[in-house]
């Protein structure tokens, strides 16, 4: 059997299946889209399922692919055996309703037998017991015989999840001889030991189970099959594990020479070892695939996998931050195959590194630590590490506990969890309690906090808008003052207080604080907390002079008010129909309301569809037409839980919590201020949608007034393109139509004209032409013709030429793209048209590739337009012996 690499395995699998006439579909991201049942894809079916149910329309209805896949489930196995992975490739070919049983067998066999020549002998296969089709297909016409063909049961042949779509399976396994076996005469595939090694599952997708659990026959019948490209790579190249397949032996390999240490001794370093060669595979194409560090969701699988391959890294003695060097050797392997790994590069690159360098400010300390307390349980003779400890390490060092359990269990401890989460819980408390007592962390520096802790204010305007207070402090230049004049910039403390101060998203109150006769005046333009619970009133002394122990009103500007509390009923009812259109997991992630608009952030792990975002818009819209009342009640957390309220409930609240609800529809705590009634909102409109971190997406939106000055804007735009148009409102989609159309004409009869004159100097153009080794050349140059033009008079060019290789340059826009394609017979003496453009395209500072017989790069640098031509000539002698 002839040994074969990993990569030239995946070519031929997609190759041959091409031949097949099956549509080679690009790996999907890692990241599913469209699909919330997955964290990251894990199959090679999972982007597909949409296809499979029907709900999308495939692009062929054969299709293959190669898709790159993450599992986590035995992440804390991997490294510890040679077989456990996180990253993998998989390849497969599906049908949606086209070939079915025979087809996939056969091809299959064909395959194995014939691309791959396994020998005949080494194959066994397994069907399920209960289907005689496919027994019979294996051993009737593909002459196996039948006591290498093994019926097997439900949990091993038979592929469900639920109801829906099920069916049988067949698997094929590859004999890897006696010696791998066990003492059983019977020995064969389903038996525990490693003889026998399932390499490829064909899953024939033909029943729809009910919810009775009876099994009807489906219409259209699929075929779902999986070969894990790694397993498959095992077997060609005579190896026991992953870790020996040539491609991830390289990484493996610049790991031991990184470390000083060889692998294959056993023991704790190829532990080591083999945890880094997997990790930076996994960590290299979640980041590419747009993932990010964080605390939770996919970002945390990343931030898991990145922080356990350095502190691997550690272990072998590797002092330096050097995840992110090993990407190069990743790309080297991978990147021919995978292209965002090249794109991507140096942003992969600057995220392992910074996240690598985040780990290693705190790790040397916490590592420390932990191996005191290690040798402290030891001597002690104790197993369980305290929930105090753990929490220290965690809290102080930023040492995750996942490593501190990770690290425990090697050395046969554990950690008191249930006492870590009472420290956590303690954690928590502390922060709420300290987030009302001061605005962030500038209360340090804020004056106030030299105040005796009797001074405080309490805010008093939910229900009234004006009321009186004392004056109990006054800040100029950051100063503590007894008076202030007209003029001053002042911060004004007072005992009461209707201004609201910015909290919990919303914007402070503006306004105006008066004296009883209106002859001092201060103009508020911002309101906010300050140390020890007091409401710092900023803004302008307008007349009059300011005294501490004055008595002044306080007059809140009410159309600020209302438009603010607006925004903020509407991001109460926002938050719900987020929930019921995208799903449960969504969360309030921080949101931002003021009289101009509302910001509201949600964790959802993909971009917010148009189609979704309509249907959220209107939702917000019914519920504020259906005019339901807006009740604020003050009551415990327990109540409020009963009665549904929303919330992270002791992440920001005391034992006394305020519950807003808007009818039966939205409940949810709350210390901002609202409306009476959802009809007040007037009308919600979404401005925007996007992300602004790892799983957090952001919208914006208006209300009320800002809404009408939208569509008034809106309108006087329309009414300006009408006026242009010479058209009326109603005809201006017709308009823009016929414009369209008429562009569009236009442009094809420009690039007809372009064609007509570029092909009517091919004649002399083949005139050119020069023989390299047997095979004639033809280069030459164009200007200001578009790329389609260009691939045209190519086309035409090789046609004409007969027998040859033609290379085409044009130069538009000050960029310079490239066209190179050959005839068959050229092909056939060793052209291959994408490593031309590759070569040719780099003398001009770009890249480029495709297939042997057509292939386009573009490149930056003009001025070397005919150094590349030339270089052609060079290039193809190098390929035609």
């Amino acid at each position: 059997m002839q040994q074969m690499g990993l990569n030239e395995i995946r070519s031929k699998f997609l190759k041959f299946f091409e031949s097949k006439d099956h549509y080679l579909k690009e790996s999907a991201s890692l990241v599913p889209h469209n699909d919330k049942s997955l964290l990251l894809i894990n199959s090679g079916m999972a982007p597909l399922k949409n296809y499979f149910a029907g709900v999308e329309v495939p692009p062929s209805v054969r299709m293959t692919t190669c898709q790159k896949c993450i599992r986590t489930g035995d992440i804390e196995n991997v490294g510890k055996t040679a077989r456990h992975g996180t990253f993998f490739e998989m390849l497969g070919n599906f049908s949606f309703g086209d070939y079915f049983k025979e087809q996939s067998i056969t091809w299959g066999w064909e395959f194995v037998t014939q691309h791959l020549n396994i020998p005949q002998e080494k194959v066994w296969v397994t069907v399920y017991e209960e289907d005689d089709e496919a027994f019979e297909i294996w051993e009737n016409q593909i002459k196996i015989p039948k006591e290498r063909i093994v019926r097997l049961g439900k949990d091993d042949n038979f592929w469900e999840i639920g109801i829906g779509p099920c069916g049988p399976c067949s698997e094929l396994y590859f004999d890897r001889g006696e010696e791998y076996g066990c003492d059983n005469p019977d020995c064969k595939p389903g038996c525990d030991c490693d003889r026998y090694l399932e390499f490829w599952n064909h899953v024939f997708t033909q029943f729809d189970r009910d919810e009775e659990g009876n099994y009807g026959q489906l219409e259209h019948k699929n075929i779902d099959t999986g070969m894990g490209l790694e397993r498959m790579a095992c077997i060609m190249q005579g190896v026991d594990t992953i870790f020996d397949v040539d491609t991830i032996k390289h990484i493996l390999n610049t790991v031991e020479n990184m470390a000083g240490v060889k692998y294959g001794k056993g023991g704790k370093t190829d532990v080591s070892i083999r945890i880094i060669t997997d990790h930076i595979r996994a960590v290299s194409f979640l980041v590419a695939d747009g993932v990010l560090p964080s605390n939770e969701g996919r970002g945390y699988v990343l931030r898991r996998l990145l922080r356990r391959a350095a502190r691997h890294g550690k272990l072998l003695g590797i002092k330096e931050n050097f995840l992110y060097k090993l990407v190069d050797e990743v790309i080297k392997v991978s990147g021919e195959a995978y292209p965002e790994l090249v794109e991507k590069e140096n942003y992969i690159k600057k995220v392992i590194r910074i996240e690598e360098e985040k780990f290693n400010e705190t790790i040397e300390q916490g590592m420390e630590i932990l191996a005191s307390y290690i040798a402290q349980l030891k001597k002690n003779g104790e197993t369980t590490l305290s929930g105090e400890n753990a929490f220290k390490l965690y809290d102080t060092y930023g040492f995750p506990v996942d490593l501190t359990k990770e690290i425990l269990e090697e050395e046969h401890l554990s950690i008191d969890e249930e006492a870590f989460n009472e420290e956590m819980n303690k954690q928590r408390e502390r922060a709420r309690s300290a987030r009302g007592n001061m605005d962030g962390e500038s209360w340090k520096e804020d004056p106030l906090s030299k105040l005796d802790s009797s001074v405080a204010s309490t805010f008093e305007g939910y229900n009234e808008l004006e009321n009186s207070g004392i004056i109990k402090a006054i800040v100029k230049d950051n100063e503590i003052v007894e008076s202030a004049v007209a003029g001053d910039k002042v911060v004004v403390v007072l005992d009461q207080t209707t201004f609201y101060p910015e909290g919990g998203g919303q914007a402070g109150d503006a306004g105006l604080l008066v004296n009883k006769n209106e002859d001092i005046v201060v103009e508020v333009i911002d309101t906010k907390k300050g140390a020890n619970n007091t409401i710092k009133h900023i803004g302008l002394v307008k007349s009059g002079m300011i005294n501490t122990g004055e008595k002044l009103s306080t007059i809140v500007d009410k159309e600020i008010r209302m438009a603010s509390a607006r925004n903020h009923s509407a991001t109460h009812l926002l938050h719900k129909a987020l929930k019921e259109v995208l799903g449960d997991h969504v969360n309030q992630a921080g949101s931002l309301v003021t009289s101009e608009r509302l910001r509201f952030d949600v964790t959802h792990f993909e971009a917010i569809t148009k189609e979704e975002l309509k249907v959220i818009e209107e939702k917000v819209n019914n519920v504020i037409l259906e005019s339901l009342n807006i009740t604020c009640e003050n009551m415990s957390i327990n109540d409020a839980k009963n009665k549904g309220a929303m919330a992270l409930f002791g992440e920001k609240y005391g034992d006394e919590v305020r519950v807003v609800s808007m009818g039966d529809y939205s409940i949810e705590l709350c210390g901002g201020t609202h409306l009476t009634n959802t009809s007040q909102i007037g009308m919600f409109k979404i401005l925007s949608e996007g992300g602004v971190a790892a799983g957090v997406r952001r919208i914006e939106a208006i209300t009320g007034r800002a809404v009408y000055n939208y569509l008034k804007e809106k309108e006087e735009v329309i009414s300006n393109v009408c006026s242009n148009l010479k058209t009326k409102e109603d005809s201006l989609s017709q308009k823009v139509t016929s414009l369209i159309e008429e562009n569009k004409s236009l442009s094809k009869e420009l690039h007809d004209m372009k064609t007509k004159m570029s092909l009517q100097a091919i004649d002399s153009v083949l005139d050119s032409k020069v023989d390299v080794n047997g095979v004639n050349l033809i280069t030459t140059k164009f200007e200001g013709m578009d790329m389609n033009t260009l691939k045209e008079v190519a086309d035409n060019l090789r046609d004409k030429l007969v027998s040859g290789v033609v290379v085409l340059a044009n130069i538009v826009d000050d960029k310079l793209n490239l066209v190179v394609t050959s005839t068959k017979d050229a092909v056939d003496k060793g052209v291959h048209c994408g490593n031309i453009v590759k070569a040719i395209a780099q003398v001009a500072g770009g890249k480029g590739g495709g297939r042997p017989n057509m292939a386009q790069a573009g490149a930056p640098d003009v001025s070397k337009v005919d150094e590349a031509l030339n270089h052609a000539s060079e290039v193809l002698k190098s390929q035609v012996k």
